[in-house]
């Protein structure tokens, strides 16, 4: 290689190197730049409210679920094949009503066996009578016979009973709500055949905090609200629990007509309650709860840092809600972004 290609070379790698320290310095200066930028964006926007005392009017709002006014699976009371079922699921039945039947053959037999120890045992008894007259029995024999007649008396009425068990029949007023079982299932005595639901009322149950559920008596009438339908209804407290569920709060129903069957078991409703009002009630907005209000957890900010908190919560009053303990006037809680919260995290707070 000659002099003139030896400095086109050594040129050429010193072009080289000048370009792979440039990029260097860029890839360190982006990167530099990527972590300012990831730095300043570890803080996570969230709006929030500040825990407040106010004065609350005396209307509140429960949530509940409807229940039936009955329900009871209809069953047999001896076990065995069914042969036949009455109804279908819709089907409108009466108490009293025969609604399936157990095959009777064995139970048949039955009487048939205790119809004929009967009749020989009455056979044997109007013998020994006849040979009593004569001497040709004892007083004791005589017994012995009248006593056998009785014991196969009382075992056909068993039997006959028992033959009459084979018609399964309703235990209450209502509609079929679900069958259980098909034709020709084997089923054991109590074994659920099909299940009936009576709606001609409902009643609405609901759970009280006890700040409130002293307020209330049964007999009074309460406002209902179907959520389905957003009609106002008229509703009487039937049942206060005497007892907490455990989380000072008490169940109370709320019976109302229904014979127009227009609203059905399992459905949502509002009970509207008139109580006294109350001032200096500590409250935040419903929307401050992580996940629902009874889980009774809220992020709290301070200094620019969100903690998850546990707190009690007391009555429900719709997009607000009061709290009884683990907060103070003027905390901070999240309202908004708590789904990218975990506990101890930078927030920054928009508006």
């Amino acid at each position: 290689m000659n002099r003139k290609s030896v400095i086109s070379v050594i040129a050429l790698l010193g072009i080289a190197a000048a370009f792979f320290f440039i990029l260097q310095n860029n890839k360190k200066k982006n990167q530099a730049e990527l972590d300012i930028v990831a730095e300043a964006n570890t803080e996570v926007a969230v709006k929030t409210a500040k825990a407040q005392k106010e004065s609350i009017s005396g209307v509140f709002k429960v949530n509940g679920t409807f229940l039936p006014k009955k329900q009871a699976q209809i069953s047999p009371e001896i076990g065995g094949q069914l042969v036949g079922l009455y109804v279908e699921e819709g089907s409108v039945v009466k108490v009293g009503q025969t609604i399936a039947k157990i095959s009777g053959d064995k139970i048949n037999v039955n009487v048939n066996n205790a119809q004929a120890n009967l009749d020989n045992a009455v056979s044997s008894l109007n013998r020994y009578e006849a040979a009593f007259k004569s001497g040709g029995v004892t007083a004791m024999q005589l017994d012995q016979a009248r006593l056998q007649v009785e014991n196969a008396q009382a075992q056909l009425k068993s039997a006959q009973l028992n033959s009459g068990d084979t018609n399964v029949k309703s235990k209450i007023d209502g509609i079929v709500n679900k069958k259980l079982v098909e034709v020709g299932t084997v089923v054991g005595a109590g074994t659920g055949i099909v299940e009936v639901v009576d709606i001609s009322s409902l009643k609405l149950k609901v759970e009280v905090d006890q700040t409130l559920v002293s307020q209330l008596n049964v007999g009074s009438t309460v406002q209902v609200i179907p959520s389905v339908t957003g009609e106002a209804l008229e509703g009487e407290i039937t049942f206060i629990a005497p007892a907490s569920n455990g989380a000072l709060k008490f169940s109370v129903e709320i019976t109302l007509d229904n014979s127009d069957k227009k609203l059905k078991a399992g459905m949502d409703g509002v009970a509207v309650f008139n109580s006294t009002g109350m001032d200096d009630v500590l409250t935040i907005p419903r929307e401050a709860f992580v996940g629902s209000v009874s889980d009774n957890q809220v992020f709290v900010v301070r200094d620019t840092v969100a903690f998850l908190t546990k707190i009690q919560s007391g009555v429900n009053y719709g997009d607000k809600v009061q709290v009884t303990g683990g907060l103070t006037e003027g905390d901070e809680v999240v309202t908004s972004g708590q789904i990218n919260l975990n506990d101890n995290t930078d927030v920054r707070i928009i508006q």
